[in-house]
This record gives C-alpha cells, structure tokens and sequence, in this order.
C-alpha cells in the first residue's frame, strides 16, 4: 500500500515533460552529416539480336488467307527451329475487315514472329533467307542481363572510389581527421533493354530478299549513380 502512494506523483511528472523533449530522445541530434554523390559512366555492348519479320495477306474472304498466313508462318518455325542458338517466338495474330466508302470491301490476316539470338551471323543468315516469305518489321539490338550486371558491377566499384575520394577530400578541407559513413543508396536502374532498330522498311525494299542484312551491334551507355551521407569524425 505505500508503494501505491508515489503512482500518481510519478505520473504527474512523466506528464510534465515537455513533448519536444520526448522526441529529441528519440530522434538525437546529429551534427557535422554531410551528402555527397559520385557516378561512373561506361558502355555495354550489345550482345543481342532482335529481329520481328511478318506475314499479311489481303482478300476479299478471310479464310483462305488465314491459311496462307498460317502455312508461311509454320514453314518460318520449323525453319527457326533448324538453327539451335535461335529462340523463336510467336506474336499477335491479327483479322480486320478493309473498308471503302465505309463498306466492308474484304479482310486482312497478319501474324509475326520474333527471333532473338547471341549468334548475330546466323540470325541474320536465317533472316536473309525468311524474307523470301515473310516482310522484316523490324531488327534491333539488346543488352543481356548478365553483360549489364557484369558491366554495372564494374561501374560500381569506380564510383565507390569516386565517392571515396570525393569524402576523403572533404575531411581534410574541414579540418578533420576521418569520417564515417552514414548511409550509401546505389542506383543502377539502367533502362535495359534499349533496343536500337533498322529501318526495316527501306531495307525490305532495297535488299534482294535472299541477302542477310548488314549489321553491326554497337554499344549502350549504362550509368551507376551514388548517393550518400557522411558524418565527419574530429577525432
């Protein structure tokens, strides 16, 4: 019973302490923080080949022509299929009416595949020998994951000796001794794939159908981007 005493007097106090001062306790000031970034900046190469090529036919029933687009269609699988390092991929199949003078006047069927391939020659022979059936729509160039992980990796450790150094440096023009690192967030968020694409239009119309197209791969640039908070040290 005389413990009970001193409850309501304990509790008055812990009322009369100012609210700012819970917060202080809880969230302690901090002095002498500083943030600071570093970036690298370099280049993958594309390792990838794209290519999407189609099938349209255009009649007055859409019948018939979904079986001359089906027909080429499975003749270009099996002939991808041939080439083991080409992945092969079917995409949209399309039919429409054409209209004249707002009157249905016939129908379209349209359906296209994507080729994707590390072999850059072989894909490009295959393409060179699709287009003697199908229409190129497009051609177009990639980084694979593993050559941009490889390359932000790289790129990473270039920017922590920049942010390194960029820290050191501040420490001494304060006229400290040493710091520590509060907090580091590493940005790679690279916006991969970036495919580049050839103008499949004018080269459907130039090249003999049977000709692989001329290509050259080229390279991305990939950024990894530092941000941190030091907090220096006097002693």
């Amino acid at each position: 019973m005389k413990h009970m005493r001193f409850l309501p007097t304990l509790s008055l106090l812990l009322a009369l302490i100012p609210t700012t001062m819970l917060q202080a306790t809880e969230n302690p000031l901090t002095y002498d923080r500083i943030n600071l970034s570093a970036a690298a900046q370099g280049k993958a190469v594309n390792d990838i080949l794209v290519a999407v090529l189609y099938q349209r036919m255009e009649g007055p029933t859409a019948e018939p022509l979904a079986a001359e687009v089906n027909q080429a269609i499975a003749a270009a699988l099996a002939t991808a299929k041939k080439v083991p390092e080409v992945s092969v991929q079917t995409l949209d199949y399309q039919t429409f009416p054409t209209y004249q003078n707002q009157k249905v006047t016939g129908w379209s069927v349209r359906q296209s595949i994507r080729l994707e391939s590390k072999n850059m020659e072989k894909l490009s022979t295959l393409i060179g020998e699709m287009q003697k059936s199908l229409k190129v729509e497009s051609i177009g160039y990639q980084v694979s994951p593993e050559t941009l992980r490889a390359t932000e990796d790289g790129l990473m450790s270039e920017a922590m000796k920049a942010f390194q150094q960029r820290a050191e440096l501040i420490t001494r023009e304060l006229g400290r001794k040493r710091f520590r690192l509060v907090a580091l967030d590493v940005n790679t968020q690279n916006s991969m794939p970036r495919p580049f694409h050839t103008n499949a239009r004018a080269m459907a119309m130039d090249a003999a159908p049977s000709a692989p197209p001329a290509i050259e791969a080229g390279e991305q640039p990939v950024t990894v981007n530092l941000q941190g908070t030091i907090e220096l040290q006097s002693d």
